[in-house]
């Protein structure tokens, strides 16, 4: 019998001269790690053996120039560059968002040509991996044009799921960028998603509403009568099972939440302050509603903690495991509703 191949994880290296370097090192120095999955680090095995001997992380790393070689039960370095970099911890520097995005589009190539099975990002810095050919807010708008798919933030932990209608948008363009179009289209990734992703069933999804007190019959903002309410159960009458709007101040402090497999909140701050609250260093930032599973830790570059071996890597660790259960459950979904009316046999015909 052929021995199943481990799941080959991909990780972009993320921020240099953040903490992405020393979480993604302090994951795999567990070699029980090994036993899950093979892991492939785009980025140049010179630097981060310096960042091993600087963290003293003890871990084997196996440098390699191709993916055809892989070897399961290492550490493989897939060298996406060979020249020194100077690494100054906790400083923003547009030539080391450079080596981000460099290392980001050669993982997310070989994600497109199947030569990995998933994506793990670690963070960068928004501001220092913009320029001519990267003009992104960050991982999820880039991912979204490069793979097959409408992509939605869905920030995710043991207890909670929060999806957002608008992430990376402006406080001022919120209301005019939330049309009943997108409120659909994202329910229906996040319903898809709890179904092929997580294994549930008949998923119950919660809406927050989009102005304090939803609105409070029009006093406060007339968008969630107008857009959300009507939206919502043209939603319903098609058979899923949403709820809303809620208002946001009170839902998460009264466990309103737990009564639901997800959350959907109108914009970026209302859904990941009270997740990042309540889950933060177990919390994992899933990109939903793409053909391939991405995941990353839920911080960022933490500059203030840079180089000096305090970063937590329970989060990062968290995203491999979430994107290697994600992975497994979207196989056997696929499995389950490739042919779910088998043709049986037909029964031979008596002859007269």
């Amino acid at each position: 019998m052929k021995k199943e191949e481990k799941i080959k994880v991909g990780i972009s290296i993320g921020d240099l001269n953040g903490i992405g370097s020393e979480v993604v090192l302090k994951t795999f120095e567990d070699s029980r790690m090994l036993d899950f999955c093979t892991p492939v680090i785009f980025a140049s095995v010179k630097i981060l053996s310096f960042l091993k001997k600087h963290y003293k992380i003890s871990a084997n790393l196996h440098g390699i120039e191709t993916t055809s070689q892989i070897l399961e039960g290492k550490i493989n370095v897939l060298n996406v560059w060979k020249e020194s970099i100077a690494i100054n911890f906790g400083v923003e520097d547009e030539k080391i968002g450079k080596y981000a995005i460099r290392s980001l589009k050669a993982a997310t190539q070989a994600l497109k040509n199947e030569e990995i099975d998933i994506l793990v990002t670690a963070p960068i810095h928004k501001h220092s991996i913009q320029s001519n050919d990267f003009q992104f807010p960050g991982h999820t708008d880039y991912l979204d044009q490069e793979l097959e798919g409408n992509s939605l933030m869905f920030m995710i932990s043991d207890d909670l799921k929060i999806g957002l209608l608008t992430d990376h948008v402006a406080i001022k363009d919120i209301a005019n960028t939330i049309t009943p179009e997108l409120i659909i289209q994202k329910i229906n990734t996040i319903h898809h998603a709890l179904k092929q992703d997580f294994a549930i069933s008949k998923p119950k999804i919660a809406i927050l509403g989009i102005n304090p007190h939803s609105g409070d019959n029009g006093v406060i903002g007339k968008e969630d009568d107008e857009i959300l309410k009507p939206t919502i159960q043209k939603i319903q009458e098609s058979g899923k099972l949403v709820y809303g709007p809620y208002a946001a101040d009170s839902f998460f402090g009264s466990d309103t939440h737990t009564a639901f497999d997800a959350v959907v909140a109108s914009y970026h701050d209302q859904g990941l302050i009270p997740f990042k609250t309540l889950s933060f260093g177990k919390g994992v930032n899933y990109t939903a509603g793409l053909d391939k599973v991405r995941t990353s830790p839920d911080h960022g570059t933490a500059f203030e903690i840079a180089g000096k071996h305090k970063a937590d890597h329970s989060s990062f660790e968290e995203a491999v495991f979430a994107a290697l259960k994600i992975y497994k459950n979207r196989k056997e979904y696929a499995e389950i509703t490739r042919n779910p009316l088998k043709k049986q046999p037909r029964k031979p015909q008596n002859k007269a």
